[in-house]
């Protein structure tokens, strides 16, 4: 069912950012850095796979998304709803049940054997697909999927993600030249903000974060092992 609601964009990322922190999706340490996918270091890191197991935070969720995907890009804008391998599959799935269109996923790759296809589900040319995923970092890992969809003759110029890190200035600009609008729910300054107000970390482990928000690349080098 579509959401009837609309709460404002800052109170949706603001919950979403203290949904994220109650169920300790939300991992800071800049003494240990994570180590993101491309290998560089990272005092913070998001599972917003977790999301999937506690049913009010995910249900919450998904209506935001739902909403905010309606407002920016229009009530009648999509016809399929497609899910990126593998985060993004049970959300596109969420999303596309809210908006009673039909879903797809995404693979990183061919399977390499069958039909060797990208594309699971039924998704037919001059369709409007909107790309579904967990989060974006700098928007790169999404153009892949993109080109896919376009693939098959169907058009994709949206992508939506619960978190997007919004600390990387070439995000959107990577997927804006690529002919894709991003739409998300909440940042890492959304986090840190509600963290703050929380105390859900300590004050240095909060600073240390911030500087990384500030400056992303040049905290990378100079804690790169």
């Amino acid at each position: 069912m579509i959401p009837s609601s609309y709460p404002l964009p800052q109170e949706m990322a603001r919950l979403t950012a203290r949904m994220l922190l109650e169920i300790e999706a939300v991992h800071l340490n800049a003494e240990q850095p994570f180590t993101l996918a491309s290998g560089l270091p990272s005092p913070t890191y998001i599972d917003c796979r977790k999301l999937i197991s506690y049913p009010r935070i995910r249900s919450t969720l998904m209506d935001f998304l739902t909403v905010t995907v309606m407002r920016n890009a229009g009530f009648e804008a999509f016809d399929n709803i497609a899910g990126g391998e593998t985060a993004g599959i049970p959300f596109a799935a969420l999303v596309a049940e809210r908006m009673g269109l039909p879903m797809t996923y995404v693979r990183k790759k061919p399977k390499g054997y069958g039909r060797n296809a990208r594309i699971e589900g039924a998704m037919h040319e001059g369709q409007r697909v909107l790309l579904v995923e967990d989060l974006t970092t700098d928007g790169g890992s999404k153009l892949s999927f993109v080109d896919a969809i376009r693939a098959t003759g169907a058009t994709c110029a949206h992508t939506a993600v619960i978190f997007y890190y919004g600390i990387f200035p070439e995000t959107e600009k990577t997927l804006g030249d690529h002919g894709v609008s991003l739409h998300h729910l909440c940042t890492w300054w959304d986090v840190l903000a509600e963290a703050k107000d929380s105390g859900a970390f300590s004050r240095d482990t909060l600073r240390g974060v911030e500087q990384f928000l500030n400056d992303p690349r040049g905290w990378q080098e100079r804690h790169k092992s």
